[in-house]
């Protein structure tokens, strides 16, 4: 086995050792879930840049930016990193006050348990595609960095095994303490290898600049038609407003020391996210012009351009950044991953089978535990099946919080800004955001297979919109009928 890989292996058995030590930091279900809240600004700031920094920060953006250009990753980093800094403008004060364990907890305190229920399954439902991306990402790396020698599938087996391990045992704590040395480990490596890729460009850094200008790759606004107006703002939605209401983003935000820490530590973590995403965008395109073979490759039928930077890497690179890269890599992979994984268990442990089953806080940690085992499981076999499809990183993770969007996100923030918000309201703008995105996602698919062209509005901004109806309607006529009864 080649001493890039040995080194790599040996950096998973490290980050499981790390992650065990900081186990013995958890003595109760909210160290588990929220590391005490204790977590100071520097920790809080690397969490959450973490939360989204993974495989696809790395693998699919870069891929996604050289297809389709800066207007074709509105959806990430931009959506993702501004959810982020309008978490901590408008949500982290506000919530970090309530001292709730879980975003779920919010909804059963505003709307009661039925309200509850349906948004913790669906926040829930949203991860499958965010973690198994992480998966996929990891079993990719791990095939690669082995030359073949582990595939794809047993690397996803190795990868999520690491993860669960130092997961399941540390929580919270485990996840801070790791995502705080990969953060350090993402910014010396991706520096070190930019640097190196731009030395390899005559002109340096300007040049490959100057050439994606010339190629129209900075071009961000849609054209002037109804239509990719409306897949713009669709696509920007999906992640600015649907990932807010999830758990691993407010997990961050509760597990800060105090509330100026949370505010100021979500706010800084998305903008540094946004900023720091476009350099492996930077070192991708550089790649691809120092060796355009790479493009030519993987731009065909069959091709992936996914791979074009660690092929790259593998390629051109001398040993020492290869290490550097390939640690950045997985170092962002498994920051994302851990969190992701953490971050369902806990929705499921503390609001969907806590009351049923009448559990301790020592049965709650149990619980979450086990919650993080069983959902590993199932997250491993959801990204098989999506890497099987065909979905590349970037489309798991685009398609993940969908449901959040139309399920979850109204009722928050009618919840947190409008005093008038209901139960019913909460209930019937779940009802109509979901059917209603869910009934035109599947007259797309019908569409498609039988060529014809798509509807015009994307089906996520019909779904939201039918939920802030239903949000408004349904509360302003249960509080009718409150007026009326009294």
């Amino acid at each position: 086995m080649s001493t890039l890989a040995l080194c790599i292996l040996l950096y998973l058995a490290l980050s499981i050792g790390i992650g065990l030590y900081a186990a013995r930091r958890v003595h109760s279900s909210t160290d588990f879930v929220l590391a005490g809240r204790s977590l100071p600004i520097y920790v809080t700031i690397a969490t959450v840049f973490a939360t989204w920094f993974g495989s696809e920060a790395v693998l699919g953006i870069p891929a996604t930016f050289i297809d389709e250009g800066l207007g074709g990753v509105v959806a990430d980093p931009f959506g993702a990193g501004l959810c982020l800094v309008f978490v901590g403008m408008f949500f982290a004060a506000r919530l970090y006050r309530m001292q709730l364990m879980t975003i779920g907890d919010f909804y059963r305190q505003r709307y009661g348990r039925t309200v509850e229920l349906l948004v913790s399954m669906a926040i829930c439902i949203s991860y499958l595609g965010w973690v198994a991306a992480q998966v996929v990402a990891l079993g990719l790396v791990i095939d690669l960095v082995t030359g073949g020698m582990i595939g794809t599938e047993w690397g996803m087996v190795i990868g999520i095994g690491a993860v669960m391990l130092y997961t399941l045992f540390g929580g919270m704590v485990s996840v801070a303490i790791m995502d705080f040395i990969q953060m350090l480990l993402i910014l010396c490596g991706l520096v070190a290898v930019a640097f190196i890729v731009s030395g390899q460009v005559d002109g340096g850094a300007t040049a490959v600049i100057q050439h994606a200008s010339d190629a129209n790759k900075f071009d961000f606004w849609p054209e002037l038609s109804l239509e990719a107006i409306l897949a713009f703002i669709g696509g920007f939605i999906t992640l600015a407003l649907g990932s807010i209401p999830q758990q691993d983003v407010f997990q961050r935000v509760m597990s800060a020391k105090d509330e100026k820490t949370a505010v100021r530590g979500t706010v800084i973590g998305g903008s540094f996210y946004i900023i720091f995403c476009f350099i492996p965008v930077f070192i991708t395109y550089a790649a691809i012009m120092v060796d355009p073979s790479l493009l030519a490759q993987h731009m065909v039928d069959g091709g992936d351009t996914q791979r074009i930077l660690p092929e790259y890497i593998l390629a051109e690179v001398p040993l020492v950044i290869q290490i550097l890269f390939f640690g950045a890599l997985l170092s962002a992979i498994m920051s994302t991953a851990s969190g992701t994984l953490l971050a369902p268990s806990a929705i499921i442990a503390e609001n969907i089978l806590k009351d049923p089953l009448n559990l301790s806080d020592r049965g709650l940690l149990l619980t979450l535990r086990l919650c993080v085992f069983a959902f590993g499981l199932i997250v491993l076999a959801y990204g098989y099946l999506s890497s099987t499809a065909g979905l590349t990183i970037f489309e798991m993770v685009e398609n993940a919080y969908l449901v959040t969007l139309c399920g979850a996100f109204v009722p928050l923030v009618f919840g947190v800004y409008w005093s008038r918000a209901t139960n019913q309201g909460a209930l019937l703008s779940i009802i109509l955001g979901v059917t209603s995105w869910a009934s035109f996602e599947a007259i797309n698919l019908g569409l498609t297979a039988k060529e014809l062209p798509l509807l015009i509005v994307p089906p996520q901004l019909i779904g939201l919109i039918m939920a802030i109806i239903g949000m408004i309607i349904g509360s302003l006529l249960s509080n009718r009928t409150q007026r009326v009864t009294a």
